[in-house]
């Protein structure tokens, strides 16, 4: 039953009022005038996407309503639910199940989803056969369901409860941001996202230009707001200042509440302005709407607020053993008392908050017996919704059952290509105390490898160091894990500690296959400090061989890359042979998101190096294939790329701006990121003119210096230092020659020494300006010695300039 005190509300006391007559409706439509002009504004000129966001109950379902009250064309709707089965874009399959009868001829593109939606056969495509690359796979859908959707343009494409979507949905939306449907108009809703920690929606958005969404953000309403809909509800020429003072002080201006609090009023009668009338909080309405109810009624509501919002009166009878005619009933007289409304497909809650505050007055023994019958009714379905299994048991405190169903769900977000879907229901078992051991190392494997390519690595990095502090950790799972610890970290940008982790796990990797690729990491020399060349090479080699051992295709290709990429920082002229050979390959043409990742790394080495014609042509072909499989990961990879390149060529115009634009959208590459700061560190240094933008330049190198040396990432490190060198070279030599000097002895920890050919470069000119040309002449010589012989014409133009300083 619902606790709590039927005749001790607050306001419960003394003989019942006399009501006044009943509402004549819904509560009218009040405020947000502002915010639904807006609205109509942007709606109106398609194509358009908006981001409708607010705290529970602040009015976001009743504004768009608002809006589609009588707004022209077709509306494809969408709602999604807060506890989903892992089907990636289900809540937009189902908007396009919906609107079937208007689908006319679509792109041959659109077939990748006949067999998602078998109903509509007759309607799409013929399905292409399917992709070997799950990105790629996932990408050709995301532009499935574009292909549909500008079938049914012009339309307004409304989805809401976004801070429930899965992340393929949201990673189509991104898409769609970037990619606009002539004629679609995009509203979506969903709640704030709250301090410190986004939904997957709000970061799918913080990747994309901020042009390509527009955000409204509801408040809560104001006195004057309040004071209209207190006029109309009560139906007052002028409701008194002091009621729309305590409406605001017990409601915090919350719509819902504010109209429940007067609802409420209404149906109660009597003085408004009593210190008893007004309700506290939604919990005093709702006990007063559950006073006249039998306890067999209230039983059934809080069996249907542990259900869900929409309740199913069959698992509801199957879970109390009731007959159906007496759920109905109880159904019935909530909806009656204002618990319950009827939502065109059944009676349903009036509002997320109004399900959870019932769902709390459930005394917590009777809500988890609630949730394990509901568990075990669920059990019996077919295909078993694993997802609800999982959320009803681990509410239930059942949590083996929790734990199989979770991962079950897993597996299967994992078989659909929805990494992180599996990795959220992963991480949630990893809260179970009692789980055995080699259970949550079996999880913790399969959470690594979802999380490096989903959203969760944040949290999955500390679960993944408490196990492998566990000195008992079986040998396998040592190196299994330290691997997947190693490549998370280096993504989230730490760079030494990433590959030290790496390293670690190298010994531990039993098969040949696992360990090619790991080994193949190690071999780039452009990420860590502390490791020599040599380290990398030896590296390198150990990678061949074990990839020679596996026989297996996507090791050799790992390595081969690798091998490919440290002769081009070597600038060794076989690299580029290796390269052609690679890109006319059938095994990475296969493999089209290991193609562009590769072709943006061959890009960076040739920029590197000093050429710039073939990074261009890498750097196009890494654009295609990224734009191509939808890989998003990569967008800020090639963004920093193409500005590197910018730098290079000397096109300065606007650079700046597209640097800063970079670092403060892209979230996702945290090392990428770091070099784009180098970068736009650089060029503020280099186009500086006047005092003000020679403090702002110094800063940012600075930051620059500071970061790279805490996370280890020698690339950026040595950049910023040089450019730091030559900015302080006038003003400050002495200061110019340590940071100089700091950059060498850097680049000869790592032994490529045609890194260091600006920042020698500097300290001959340094030297030259003190009148002590001698005092260059060893490091000029360590250059010239350590590039003889390479393909590295941007230190051999150095070294030209350095031995017309200081000739040998």
């Amino acid at each position: 039953m619902i606790d709590g005190d039927d005749d001790k509300t607050r306001g419960g006391g003394g003989p019942t009022p006399v009501r006044p007559e009943r509402l004549r409706g819904p509560v009218e439509f009040v405020g947000r005038a502002a915010e639904l002009a807006q609205l109509r504004r942007l709606v109106g000129a398609p194509p358009c996407l908006i981001l409708l966001e607010g705290e529970p109950g602040i009015g976001k379902s009743r504004l768009v309503a608002e809006l589609l009250t009588g707004l022209p064309g077709h509306h494809v709707v969408g709602e999604c639910d807060d506890v989903p089965e892992p089907f990636p874009l289900g809540v937009l399959l189902d908007a396009i199940r919906g609107s079937a009868d208007r689908l006319g001829a679509v792109s041959p593109v659109a077939g990748a989803l006949a067999p998602l939606l078998p109903e509509l056969a007759d309607v799409l495509p013929v399905a292409p056969p399917p992709l070997i690359d799950p990105a790629a796979e996932r990408h050709r859908l995301i532009r499935a369901v574009a292909a549909v959707l500008a079938a049914l343009s012009p339309a307004t494409l409304l989805l809401e409860d976004l801070h429930w979507a899965d992340p393929a949905t949201c990673e189509f939306l991104a898409y769609l941001a970037t990619h606009p449907v002539n004629g679609l108009a995009v509203v979506l809703t969903a709640r704030t996202a709250a301090p410190g920690g986004g939904t997957p929606i709000h970061d799918a958005l913080a990747r994309t230009p901020p042009w390509s969404v527009t955000r409204v953000s509801l408040a809560p309403l104001d006195a004057d707001d309040v004071r209209r809909l207190a006029a109309r509800t009560l139906r007052l020429d002028d409701p008194p200042q002091q009621l729309t003072a305590t409406l605001l002080d017990r409601t915090a201006g919350i719509p819902f509440v504010v109209e429940e609090v007067l609802r409420t009023l209404a149906e109660r009668g009597g003085d408004p302005l009593a210190d008893d009338s007004v309700p506290f909080v939604l919990r005093d309405v709702l006990l007063w709407r559950l006073r006249p109810l039998d306890e067999g009624t209230r039983e059934v509501l809080g069996a249907a607020a542990v259900l869900g919002m929409a309740p199913d009166q069959r698992v509801l009878a199957s879970a109390l053993s009731l007959d159906r005619v007496t759920v109905g009933s109880a159904l019935t007289a909530a909806h009656r008392a204002g618990l319950l409304h009827d939502g065109g497909d059944g009676l349903r809650f009036r509002h997320d908050l109004a399900r959870q505050v019932v769902y709390d007055l459930v005394p917590r023994p009777n809500r988890e017996w609630l949730h394990l019958r509901v568990a075990r009714v669920l059990e019996q379905e077919l295909p078993r919704p694993v997802a609800q299994l999982a959320h009803h048991y681990r509410l239930a405190g059942s949590g083996a059952d929790f734990v199989r169903n979770a991962e079950a769900a897993a597996d299967l977000a994992t078989e659909r290509g929805d990494d992180a879907t599996a990795a959220s229901f992963l991480l949630q078992t990893m809260d179970v105390a009692e789980l055995p051991r080699p259970v949550r190392v079996r999880l913790a494997a399969k959470l690594g490898r979802s999380a490096i390519d989903g959203l969760s690595q944040a949290e999955a990095i500390p679960v993944l160091e408490r196990l492998l502090a566990d000195r008992r950790l079986p040998p396998g799972a040592r190196g299994e894990l330290g691997l997947v610890l190693g490549r998370m970290l280096r993504q989230q940008g730490e760079a030494l500690r990433g590959y030290t982790e790496i390293e670690r796990a190298v010994p531990y990797l039993r098969a040949p296959r696992r360990k090619a690729p790991a080994l193949a990491v190690l071999a780039a020399p452009d990420t860590v400090v502390g490791r020599h060349v040599d380290d990398h090479l030896a590296r390198c080699t150990e990678a061949e061989s074990a990839a020679t051992a596996s026989g297996d295709p996507a090791a050799h290709l790992a390595a081969r890359i690798a091998r490919a990429s440290l002769l081009l920082e070597l600038g060794d002229p076989a690299a580029w042979s290796i390269i052609t050979e690679l890109r006319a390959s059938a095994e990475l043409a296969d493999r089209p998101r290991e193609h562009a990742r590769a072709c943006l790394n061959w890009a960076q080495g040739a920029l590197h190096a000093g050429h710039p014609e073939q990074a261009e042509t890498l750097l196009a072909a890494g654009r295609a294939l990224v734009d191509e499989t939808g890989y998003e990961r990569l967008t800020a990879l090639v963004e920093a790329t193409e500005l590197s390149l910018s730098r290079a060529a000397g096109r300065f115009d606007g650079l700046a701006e597209r640097l800063i634009r970079l670092v403060t959208t892209a979230e996702r590459m945290p090392v990428t990121l770091l070099d784009a700061r180098a970068e736009l560190a650089t060029v503020l240094a280099l186009t500086a003119v006047s005092c003000d933008d020679v403090e702002i330049a110094e800063r940012a190198l600075r930051q620059v210096v500071a970061d790279a040396r805490r996370v280890g990432a020698i690339w950026p490190l040595v950049q910023a230092l040089t450019a730091l060198a030559r900015l302080t070279l006038t003003d400050r030599p002495d200061e110019a020659v340590r940071h100089a000097a700091d950059a060498l002895s850097l680049v000869r920890g790592k032994g490529i020494l045609a890194w260091a050919a600006e920042a020698v470069l500097v300290l001959a000119e340094a030297a030259v300006a003190a009148g002590e040309p001698a005092r260059a002449a060893d490091a000029v010589a360590e250059l010239e010695a350590g590039i003889v012989g390479r393909d590295a014409p941007l230190a051999l133009a150095a070294l030209h300039r350095c031995r017309e300083l200081v000739p040998a």
